[in-house]
C-alpha cells in the first residue's frame, strides 16, 4: 500500500490544480450532488488525466502510451486496489450516465438540428461565443465539455484491450448494459427516421435516382430499424442479427440513391443547403452503421471506443467555421470552376492562328476600351458625389465589357481568371505520365502567350485611338477632351513610384472575384432552370413567341456567365474604391488596359512636350508590371480555387517545376508566341496517344 501512495505521489502535476490531485478528486465523488455538481466532477477529471505528465511511466525499450492512458491506468490501479474508491465512483457515473438522455449523443450529437447551410453555420457561432453550462439533461452538450481536447481522440483510440476490460469491469454491471443497448436502438430508430425524413423531402426526393427508389429503400428503412427494436425487446437474438443485417444492406442502397443527387447536381446546378443535406444523410448512415456495429457484436468494447473517439473527433468538427465552409463549398466551388473552366477553354490559343486571333479580338476590345477611358474623364467632369461617380463609373465600364463579349471581342485581364481552372483540369491527369505532364506545360506556354497576346492587342489599340480622338477634338473645338489639371492628375496617380503595384494586386482579385461571380450567377441559372423556363414558360411564350423563346434561353444559356462576369467586373471597379474610401482604406484600383488609355488621354491633352517629362515615362514603364500583377493575382486565386475544389494534392510538383525550367532553357519564345517546333512535338504527343 505504501507504494501504491508513492506512485500516486509520484504522479502528482508539479503545477498547482483546482481539482487537486487523484486521492483528492476521487475523494470529491458524489452521487447525491446536485447535477451540476455531478458534471463538474466528471469534467475535471478528463483535466486530470489532460494534465502532463511528471516522468515517464513506461521501459525505456517500449514506446511511451499518450499521457492520458496512463494516467487512466494509474487511476484503475487505485479503484482497484480501494473498493470503497470503486463504489463511490461507479455509483456517481451510473447516476450521471444514467439520469441523462443518452440519445442525445448517439443520434443527435453532430448533426445539424435545422437543415440549411446557414442555421448551422448560426448554430456553431452561438458555441463558439457562448459559454456552455454543466447544468444540462443533454449527453451530447456535455460530452463536448469533457473531451473538448483536440488530442482526446487519440489517446481514446490508443486504449489497449487489457485496459478496456478493466473498465468494463468497473463501470458496467447488467442494469447499465441493458441501458446502452436500449439507447442504441432508439438511437437506431431515430436516426432512420430522420434519414427518411431528408431523403423524402422536397428538396431531396426529385434529385433521386428513380430506379433506386423502385424498392422503397427509405421507407423500409425506418421500418427495419422499428422491427430490430422488437426483435431487441423480445430477446431474440436470431432476429436481431437478421435485421441488423438487413438494416445494413438498406443502408448501402440508401447510400447509393443519396450519392445519386450529387451526380444530378454535378449536371444541373448546385445548391449549398442541399449539399450540406445530403452530407448529414451520409454522416446518419455512418453514424447508424457504427451503432449497429455495437450491437451486433459479442464484444462490443472495441465497437465502444472508435464510435466514442469519433465522436471525440467530431467535437472539434462542430466547433470550426472554417471546416464548415471548406467541406460544404467544395462541391459549389467545384461548380463554379468547372463552368470557368468550359469558357476557359475558349480563352487559350494553342497555334499561331489562335493566336494571331487572339490578338484581333483584343485589338477590337481595346478600341472599346478606348471610348470608355473618355467616357471615365467625362462622368469625372459631371461632378457628381462620390457614390453616384463611383456608380456611373462603374457603369460606364460594365457596359463597355458587355459590348466587348457581344461583338465577340477581349479584354485580356479577364482571362486568367477563366483559364485557371481549365489548367487545373489538365492536373488531374498528370501522374507519373511524363507526356500529361509535357502537356501541362504547353498549357502553361499556350497561357501566357495567350495573356501576352490579349494585353499588346489591348493596349497597342487603346492608346493610338484616344491620341487619335484627342486630336480630332483638337482639330475640331481647339481644345482637347480633357483638361491639363485632369490629365497632370492621372499622370501623378499612375506613375510606378506610387502605389501603383499594389492597386494593380487588388484589381487582380476583383477581376478573380468577377470570374467567381461568374460562375455561381451561371450555377443558379442552371439550378433553378431559368433557361427552361424562358422557352417554354407560358407567359414568355406569349410574349416572345415559340421561335423566339427557344432563341432567347439559348442565348441566355450560352452568355449568362459572360454577362455576369463583365458587369459584376465593371461595377466593382467602379463602386469598390468609393466603398473602400468611405470607410477610410485608400484602395483604388488600376486595370492595365484602362491605365494605358488615361495615360494616352494625358499626353493628347498636354502634348508632345510631356514626352520629355520622366514622369510621363515613369507611368509608361507601369504598363507591363500592371497588366503582369493584373493576370498573375487572378490567375494564382483561381487556380487556387480550381486546385481545391478537386481535391488535388500535386505531388509531383517538383517534376513540374522541372519541366517548366527545361522549357525556359530549351524554347524561352514558346512562352511568347507559338514556335513550329513546340507545335510539332504536341502533335506527336497526341498522335501517341
Amino acid at each position: 500500500m505504501r507504494g501504491l501512495l508513492q506512485t500516486l505521489r509520484d504522479w502528482r502535476s508539479p503545477s498547482p490544480s483546482t481539482d487537486g490531485d487523484l486521492g483528492t478528486l476521487l475523494e470529491a465523488a458524489d452521487a447525491r450532488a446536485p447535477r451540476p455538481e455531478r458534471h463538474l466532477w466528471l469534467i475535471r477529471l478528463a483535466e486530470w488525466l489532460r494534465r502532463p505528465l511528471a516522468r515517464q511511466d513506461t521501459p525505456a525499450d517500449s514506446a511511451p502510451a499518450p499521457a492520458p492512458l496512463r494516467r487512466l491506468r494509474l487511476m484503475l490501479d487505485v479503484l482497484e486496489a480501494h473498493p470503497e474508491h470503486a463504489r463511490r465512483v461507479r455509483t456517481l457515473l451510473q447516476s450521471i450516465f444514467g439520469t441523462l438522455d443518452a440519445t442525445t449523443l448517439l443520434a443527435d450529437f453532430g448533426f445539424s438540428p435545422r437543415s440549411g447551410f446557414g442555421s448551422e453555420f448560426s448554430e456553431r457561432l452561438r458555441t463558439r461565443l457562448l459559454p456552455a453550462t454543466p447544468d444540462t439533461g443533454d449527453l451530447g452538450q456535455l460530452f463536448q465539455m469533457v473531451l473538448h481536447d483536440a488530442g482526446d481522440a487519440a489517446w481514446l483510440e490508443a486504449i489497449d484491450e487489457a485496459t478496456l476490460q478493466r473498465l468494463g469491469a468497473l463501470l458496467l454491471d447488467e442494469p447499465q448494459t441493458r441501458h446502452w443497448r436500449g439507447a442504441l436502438i432508439d438511437s437506431v430508430q431515430m436516426l432512420a427516421s430522420q434519414i427518411r425524413a431528408v431523403a423524402l423531402s422536397a428538396a431531396i426526393r426529385p434529385r433521386l435516382d428513380p430506379a433506386l427508389l423502385a424498392d422503397r429503400p427509405f421507407f423500409q428503412l425506418a421500418q427495419s430499424a422499428a422491427q430490430l427494436a422488437e426483435a431487441e425487446a423480445a430477446g431474440d437474438g436470431g432476429a436481431r442479427l437478421q435485421q441488423i443485417r438487413y438494416l445494413r444492406a438498406l443502408l448501402s442502397t440508401c447510400r447509393r440513391a443519396i450519392d445519386s443527387v450529387r451526380e444530378h447536381l454535378e449536371e444541373h446546378g448546385v445548391s449549398v443547403d442541399i449539399v450540406f443535406q445530403v452530407e448529414q444523410v451520409h454522416e446518419r448512415i455512418d453514424r447508424i452503421e457504427a451503432l449497429l456495429g455495437c450491437l451486433a457484436s459479442p464484444a462490443p468494447a472495441r465497437d465502444w471506443q472508435w464510435l466514442l473517439a469519433q465522436l471525440a473527433r467530431g467535437v472539434q468538427g462542430r466547433r470550426s467555421l472554417g471546416r464548415l465552409f471548406s467541406h460544404h463549398y467544395s462541391m459549389l466551388a467545384r461548380k463554379v470552376a468547372e463552368r470557368s473552366a468550359a469558357t476557359g477553354e475558349h480563352y487559350i490559343t494553342r497555334n499561331r492562328a489562335e493566336w494571331l486571333d487572339m490578338l484581333r479580338r483584343a485589338c477590337g476590345g481595346g478600341l472599346v476600351i478606348a471610348g470608355t477611358t473618355l467616357m471615365k474623364f467625362a462622368i469625372g467632369a459631371l461632378g457628381l458625389s462620390a457614390f453616384w461617380g463611383g456608380f456611373w463609373a462603374g457603369m460606364n465600364y460594365a457596359v463597355s465589357f458587355v459590348m466587348v463579349q457581344l461583338l465577340h471581342w477581349t479584354v485580356a485581364t479577364k482571362q486568367p481568371a477563366m483559364t485557371a481552372p481549365a489548367m487545373a483540369a489538365r492536373l488531374e491527369h498528370v501522374g507519373d505520365s511524363d507526356a500529361a505532364i509535357e502537356d501541362f506545360v504547353d498549357e502553361v506556354a499556350h497561357l501566357l502567350r495567350s495573356q501576352i497576346a490579349g494585353i499588346i492587342g489591348n493596349v497597342m489599340t487603346v492608346m493610338p485611338v484616344v491620341v487619335l480622338l484627342q486630336a480630332l477634338a483638337w482639330l475640331v473645338q481647339e481644345a482637347p477632351l480633357i483638361a491639363d489639371r485632369t490629365a497632370h492628375y492621372a499622370l501623378h496617380n499612375l506613375t510606378l513610384l506610387g502605389p501603383t503595384l499594389g492597386f494593380a494586386a487588388f484589381t487582380g482579385v476583383l477581376l478573380f472575384a468577377s470570374s467567381l461571380i461568374a460562375g455561381w450567377v451561371e450555377n443558379a441559372f442552371v439550378f433553378h432552370r431559368i433557361d427552361s423556363a424562358i422557352a417554354w414558360n407560358p407567359g414568355f411564350v406569349r410574349w416572345l413567341g415559340p421561335e423566339r423563346a427557344q432563341r432567347w434561353s439559348r442565348w441566355w444559356r450560352a452568355n449568362i456567365s459572360g454577362i455576369a462576369a463583365n458587369v459584376s467586373l465593371g461595377l466593382m471597379l467602379g463602386i469598390v474604391p468609393v466603398l473602400a474610401a468611405f470607410f477610410g482604406l485608400p484602395i483604388e484600383v488600376r486595370h492595365v488596359t484602362l491605365s494605358a488609355g488615361q495615360i494616352a488621354a494625358a499626353l493628347g491633352t498636354l502634348g508632345v512636350q510631356v514626352l520629355q517629362e520622366p514622369g510621363f515615362w515613369w507611368c509608361v514603364a507601369a504598363i507591363p508590371l500592371t497588366g503582369m500583377l493584373n493576370v498573375l493575382v487572378s490567375f494564382l486565386l483561381a487556380l487556387r480555387l480550381a486546385l481545391r475544389s478537386r481535391g488535388l494534392k500535386v505531388r509531383e510538383r517538383s517534376r513540374i517545376h522541372a519541366a517548366l525550367r527545361r522549357r525556359l532553357r530549351q524554347a524561352p519564345a514558346s512562352f511568347l508566341w507559338p514556335t513550329a517546333q513546340v507545335e510539332q512535338a504536341a502533335a506527336g504527343r497526341a498522335s501517341d496517344r
